[in-house]
C-alpha cells in the first residue's frame, strides 16, 4: 500500500469552507476501489492546518484518483483557499500489511 500525507495550510477565513470541501471529497474518495482509507484531520492548536491521509492499494491508484470528477471539483474549489501551496509526503505501509490484521482480537 501507498500512504500519502497531504499537508494543507488555508487562509484563516477559509478554514470552515475548506473542511466542508475536503469532507465531500473524502466521502466520495472512499468509494473508489483503489482507496483503502481517506482521513481528513485538523490540527487542534492551529485550525488553519489540515492533513489528508490517503491510503492507496497500489502505486497507480493516486493517478486514477486525480482523474475523478470529485477530486477535480475539490482541487478547483480549494485552490483560492490556500495560505501556501500544499505539500505531500509518500510512505510505504509496513504494518498492517497485505495479510490484513484483525484488530478486534
Amino acid at each position: 500500500m501507498l500512504v500519502v500525507h497531504v499537508f494543507v495550510h488555508v487562509k484563516p477565513d477559509q478554514a470552515e469552507a475548506f473542511e466542508t470541501a475536503a469532507l465531500e471529497n473524502a466521502r466520495n474518495s472512499i468509494m473508489e476501489p483503489g482507496i483503502a482509507r481517506f482521513d481528513v484531520i485538523r490540527r487542534q492548536d492551529d485550525p488553519t492546518r489540515f492533513v489528508l491521509v490517503e491510503v492507496y492499494r497500489t502505486s497507480e491508484d493516486p493517478a486514477r484518483h486525480k482523474e475523478t470528477a470529485h477530486y477535480q471539483k475539490w482541487r478547483d474549489t480549494v485552490a483560492g483557499m490556500m495560505a501556501e501551496p500544499r505539500t505531500s509526503i509518500k510512505y510505504t505501509n509496513v504494518f498492517p500489511d497485505e495479510q490484513g490484521w484483525d484488530y478486534s482480537e
